[in-house]
């Protein structure tokens, strides 16, 4: 009985690792691989539910842009990027989707007079920086294509656990790359709602992984959370009355100092954990 409940165990081990893309191990094992095979399984579900809330939160933002509802449109812009930001790590790994629906003008030689500038920053350079919803549609439209394709491909996809647990660290790299200096969103000043998203997603990997970590790395653990910590208590000084967050150009020089010390040390430690769990 015993050998057969190994057995079961083996194979159960071995049907969630194919599902993942992690390598099966015998039950009884423990490298980093069999104890990933769960916190990346978690991971997938939740990039799933994500990609849901994106589509959803897209179709109403577009529905409103070709319905010429600006100001609508408008308010609804951020909200729906959100889920996007969140998932950026997996949304990458198809860098031609990737490419239509987060591009921005400064990709191009003609910058937004370019006519392959699409997506959720085309939309923003219109709606913010035109005013207007004329001429939005067809981007409106192979918008919600390109995410739509981009859920299909998800649903398809192995997940790789080296991107997931270097994604927590890609994603505040994002935040000291374009958030903290407030290029992303330039035309809308909507950087805190993706800041504050990018941070979310960089936390969601670190809560699943956090078992694995504090086992081999205690202090790691600790240092990341009080990071975490620190830009959470800047993020909130912005937050809106209403929900979201304020425009950009609202936060003050030293705040967007304050957040870069706490960032930077964040990203660095981050960019550890492929290496405390075996990943390099």
């Amino acid at each position: 009985m015993m050998t057969t409940n190994r057995s079961l165990k083996a194979a159960a081990a071995l049907l969630v690792a194919i599902c993942v893309g992690l390598p099966a191990v015998p039950a009884g094992a423990k490298p980093a691989a069999a104890d990933l095979v769960a916190p990346i399984a978690d991971y997938k579900i939740w990039i799933s539910e994500e990609i849901e809330k994106l589509i959803a939160e897209s179709q109403t933002f577009v529905d409103a842009v070709k319905a010429g509802q600006l100001d609508r449109a408008k308010a609804l812009y951020a909200p729906a990027r959100v889920h996007y930001e969140r998932i950026e790590p997996i949304a990458e790994l198809f860098s031609d989707l990737d490419k239509s629906i987060d591009v921005r003008a400064d990709d191009f030689e003609k910058k937004e007079a370019d006519p392959n500038f699409s997506g959720f920053h085309r939309l923003e350079y219109g709606l913010f920086a035109k005013n207007s919803t004329e001429g939005l549609a067809p981007v409106a439209d192979k918008l919600m294509v390109d995410l739509k394709t981009l859920r299909e491909r998800i649903k398809a996809l192995t997940v790789p656990p080296e991107k997931v647990v270097g994604g927590a660290a890609v994603l505040i790299e994002e935040v000291a790359k374009t958030k903290i200096s407030g290029e992303e969103n330039r035309y809308s000043g909507a950087d805190l709602w993706d800041f504050n998203a990018n941070v979310e997603g960089a936390g969601k990997i670190h809560d699943l992984l956090r078992p694995l970590t504090a086992k081999e790395n205690p202090k790691l653990v600790k240092r990341i959370d009080d990071n975490f910590a620190k830009v959470n208590v800047l993020l909130a000084r912005y937050q809106a009355p209403g929900g979201g967050f304020v425009p950009y150009e609202k936060v003050s020089k030293r705040d967007r100092n304050a957040m870069r010390g706490p960032i930077n040390a964040l990203a660095e430690d981050l960019s550890k954990l492929r290496g405390v769990l075996g990943l390099q």
